[in-house]
């Protein structure tokens, strides 16, 4: 997830009158099985419909036919009510694939402290039934918070029997200099986390090939950003195909290894313009996904 700002939709309930006239076909039926038998469901981060609500990221994951919705934590106040969360995940027969930590440069000030975010991230994650949260690594100027990340992101997947799976970042450059921004490191491989989130256009930014990357973190790669990227300063979060990135390399090496983690999509759709084209975006990158996770074509 890019530092950007997050803070999705008001905090009242938003209409479907967005997305009910959402096409499903531009999806694909659920979880087609791959050939060894092995389902790969495909979740949404509710990211991907900034600057829309977390309730339209239900609506709109319904509507398209996705597997489940990843929930960012931002100041909207149903993102941050697992009630609340539960209410729209039955009402829109979506489950909670996780729960994205407010750990951005721009959520410093929901839920406190830093400890706190990851805290409240896991409790929040049993309470709606997910295992797995996912969380930034910490910036430079956080203190104890930054050199105890790793202790203490252990310590809280065994106290509350889930995964902080730590996000891959990218450096940060100001006039041609790169800039220390997070500690111990943007970089999760050679970082000693049990659990990996990897994002492929955080990758594209950090000049790094994925399917190296994923091959090197193995069985510690739990989670999984689908979108894509080019090679320069901008965080794009690009419809897969779009970029300069591995995807299709990289979903077909998990697919063969028949790796056990979760595909969640994040693609950035705020620049979608016309009538249907969001779900359009979004439809695309779920066919990407099954037709490469499943050796299955494409949907018409």
């Amino acid at each position: 997830m890019s530092e950007e700002s997050q803070n999705q939709g008001s905090n009242g309930e938003a209409s479907d009158a967005n997305t009910s006239n959402a096409n499903p076909s531009n999806g694909a039926e659920r979880k087609p099985a791959s050939s060894s038998g092995k389902t790969y469901p495909v979740a949404l981060s509710s990211s991907s419909v900034y600057p829309l609500s977390v309730v339209d990221a239900f609506s709109l994951a319904r509507d398209v036919g996705y597997d489940g919705v990843e929930v960012m934590v931002t100041g909207n106040s149903i993102s941050q009510d697992p009630k609340q969360l539960l209410k729209l995940s039955e009402r829109y027969d979506q489950p909670i694939s996780a729960i994205h930590a407010p750990t951005l440069l721009l959520t410093q000030q929901v839920w406190g402290s830093a400890w706190n975010k990851i805290e409240k991230s896991a409790l929040m994650a049993k309470e709606v039934g997910c295992s797995s949260v996912v969380a930034h690594p910490p910036f430079r100027w956080q203190g104890t918070y930054a050199t105890q990340f790793a202790e203490g992101v252990r310590r809280i997947n065994e106290e509350h029997g889930v995964k902080i799976c730590v996000e891959n970042m990218y450096p940060w450059r100001a006039r041609g200099r790169e800039a220390l921004m997070y500690l111990p490191h943007w970089n999760p491989v050679p970082q000693p986390y049990d659990f990996v989130t990897w994002d492929f256009s955080h990758a594209s930014i950090a000049n790094h090939d994925s399917l190296e990357a994923v091959q090197a973190l193995g069985d510690r790669l739990t989670h999984l950003h689908l979108c894509d990227g080019n090679n320069n300063a901008k965080d794009e979060h690009l419809v897969p195909g779009r970029g300069t990135q591995r995807v299709q390399e990289t979903l077909e090496y998990l697919r063969d290894s028949e790796w056990d983690g979760a595909v969640v999509v994040e693609v950035s759709t705020r620049k979608a313009k016309g009538a249907g084209e969001r779900e359009e975006w979004l439809g695309e990158t779920l066919n990407f996904a099954r037709q490469h996770l499943n050796r299955l074509p494409l949907s018409k």
